[in-house]
């Protein structure tokens, strides 16, 4: 069935009029969605940044670094002699005098020895005697006076020779404090140099900790100190030394602070958490959130001067508080960003958006 041509040219034009009504409906949204599209980011104007207008605050300045107890001393005390040990008298751990006996060899022949120094020395002392008394008679020279004496001599040294050999069989603590390691038993053979035991002194305590070379210079002998152990437990003392010459590896120096410890309750050994006053100094506290590094490693905060634009200062982290970072490298007032620092350039120009 053939349509009639009338029909044709009807069905034409209302597509040509469909066509028409649909590229013209197209480039409407367009213009509409081109009227409703926001402005380029450069006719946008600066970032906008929020900042915090922080002002320098004086305060007492610590180091603060992680610790450890110390003896203060700890000495391997060793025989001066040879012998069986034959008595121990001081237990293992317990506290001990200046002077008192860790442990006590085996008298052997030494007594006897110094008997017989005593004999010869009385001996000598009878020959010298008569030797005088008869060179002022004339019946002797003064050679044999002078030979009696020297005889008189060599016995009064080994009769000192013979005390101090029966007197090193006590093997005595050099100083008070505690036994802390016993190496000889009863029936041990000790030679000369090997050891009875382990002293260490406990009162003072040392309390060591390892200072970064940036804040060394801070440290001052006799500065008070504060330590913090794990059992929550504090110790006031003052600094007593401070190294000159880093650790090679660490680039770290050692510091002491001696803390009194009469009870000798506190052990060496334990961890501290050790600040170290090193006198008052400007500081700003600032978010932890506003640290940032810079292109070369730095850390520091950004802030905006006064003129509008970005710039980044170094800092170096006093101390970390539950408020924020103490922070010292920040001259007088500065608005610090808290928000959009990670998003902007040194010397970019910047909208603020001041916040408390």
């Amino acid at each position: 069935m053939r349509l009639k041509s009338q029909y044709v040219v009807i069905l034409a034009i209302a597509g040509v009029l469909l066509l028409f009504f649909g590229i013209n409906s197209l480039f409407g949204r367009n213009k509409a969605a081109n009227a409703k599209a926001p402005p380029s980011a450069a006719a946008a104007g600066p970032p906008s940044v929020q900042v915090k207008l922080t002002p320098p605050t004086l305060r007492d300045v610590q180091v603060v670094m992680r610790g450890r107890t110390e003896a203060a001393r700890s000495v391997v005390v060793r025989s001066e002699t040879a012998g069986v040990v034959a008595a121990v008298p001081a237990a293992e751990g317990s506290f001990v005098r200046q002077g008192q006996v860790l442990c006590r060899l085996a008298v052997d022949a030494r007594q006897a020895s110094l008997d017989q120094a005593r004999a010869v020395l009385k001996s000598r002392q009878l020959q010298r005697k008569a030797a005088a008394d008869l060179a002022e008679k004339g019946y002797r020279s003064e050679t044999q006076v002078l030979e009696a004496q020297a005889n008189l001599d060599a016995a009064t040294a080994q009769v000192r020779a013979a005390e101090i050999a029966l007197r090193q069989v006590e093997i005595r603590a050099p100083f008070a404090g505690v036994l802390d390691k016993r190496d000889a038993e009863v029936g041990t053979y000790l030679s000369p140099g090997q050891p009875c035991g382990t002293l260490i002194e406990l009162n003072p305590l040392l309390v060591v900790g390892d200072v970064p070379e940036t804040q060394a210079a801070n440290l001052r002998v006799g500065a008070p100190a504060t330590a913090k152990l794990v059992s929550g437990q504090m110790l006031s003392g003052k600094v007593r030394y401070v190294s000159r010459d880093a650790d090679p590896q660490t680039r770290t120096y050692r510091v002491e602070v001696a803390v009194p410890n009469g009870q000798m309750i506190v052990r060496a050994g334990l961890s501290a958490e050790l600040r170290v006053a090193s006198g008052a100094g400007s500081s700003h506290l600032v978010p932890v959130s506003t640290l940032v590094l810079d292109s070369a490693g730095r850390q520091g905060v950004r802030h905006v001067l006064p003129d509008g634009r970005v710039a980044f200062a170094p800092v170096t982290v006093q101390e970390e508080t539950a408020q924020g970072m103490w922070v010292s490298g920040l001259s007088g007032t500065v608005n610090v960003i808290t928000v959009g620092q990670s998003f902007v350039a040194d010397g970019q120009k910047v909208r603020v958006v001041q916040t408390r």
